[in-house]
């Protein structure tokens, strides 16, 4: 055996990982900002009201959930641009009265990060304003969370047969967004949580029930049926405080 033909692929310093996306024209641009969202659930939650008021006298910022699926449950959502956020003020708070005595259930937790597909003209608004004005807004109180991982076939696929797949997906989103019956916020989370999970989905709405029938509805496309590994679990909550 000779290693007199063998080629070694030497390590490149140019690694970019800044979020891409594209002028109206077609030109490339690019941004270094992103928003990481972290979802916290806990039971033991008997005096919600009291968890509502220790958030309006802080600076904190997110969204409290009542737990649908467990009547002493509540979720908390908080968002940043620095995870220094969630080790530091979010920590603090959760470590002090009311939130000290609720039971955390960190099979629930969910951390990911918003991204970019690569045509966006506005990233500032597609990686951090609009995530932060879906969650928050008032009028969509009812979310769904959960988490997903792709089989490694569809690693395997080129690129066009991945984009027409996510063009699938992405179509019946936006439909569903376009009648105001449900909006999502889609964050990666590579590396991000217990399960090796590849990203995390929050659909939000007026109502429950559309983002139970859109989340049906995605069963059907070839994404859901063919190249998912994995789905949830879900965290299902309607929103009695939100701060942006």
């Amino acid at each position: 055996m000779t290693l007199k033909n063998l080629t070694i692929e030497q390590p490149t310093n140019d690694v970019d990982i800044s979020e891409k996306g594209k002028t109206q024209t077609g030109d490339p641009i690019s941004m270094d900002r992103r928003l990481f969202m972290q979802l916290l659930a806990f039971t033991d939650a008997f005096a919600v009201d009291e968890l509502v008021e220790a958030l309006a006298e802080t600076n904190s910022h997110g969204v409290l959930y009542l737990d649908l699926n467990d009547p002493y449950g509540v979720g908390l959502l908080t968002f940043s641009e620095t995870p220094d956020y969630f080790v530091g003020a979010v920590r603090r708070l959760l470590n002090t009265e009311p939130f000290v005595q609720l039971t955390p259930r960190p099979e629930m937790t969910m951390l990911g990060r918003t991204y970019s597909l690569g045509y966006e003209t506005d990233l500032e608004h597609t990686l951090i304003t609009r995530p932060i004005e879906r969650v928050t807004k008032p009028e969509w109180p009812w979310a769904v969370w959960y988490p997903l991982r792709r089989s490694g076939q569809f690693e395997q696929l080129s690129a066009q047969e991945q984009r027409v797949i996510l063009m699938e997906h992405g179509g019946i989103g936006r439909a569903y967004g376009e009648a105001d019956l449900a909006h999502d916020v889609r964050l990666a989370c590579h590396g991000l949580g217990l399960e090796d999970n590849d990203f995390i989905a929050g659909l939000v709405g007026k109502e429950l029930y559309p983002l139970s029938h859109i989340v049906q509805r995605m069963r059907k496309t070839k994404q859901t049926s063919l190249y998912l590994e994995k789905l949830g679990p879900f965290f299902i909550g309607k929103a009695v405080w939100q701060k942006r």
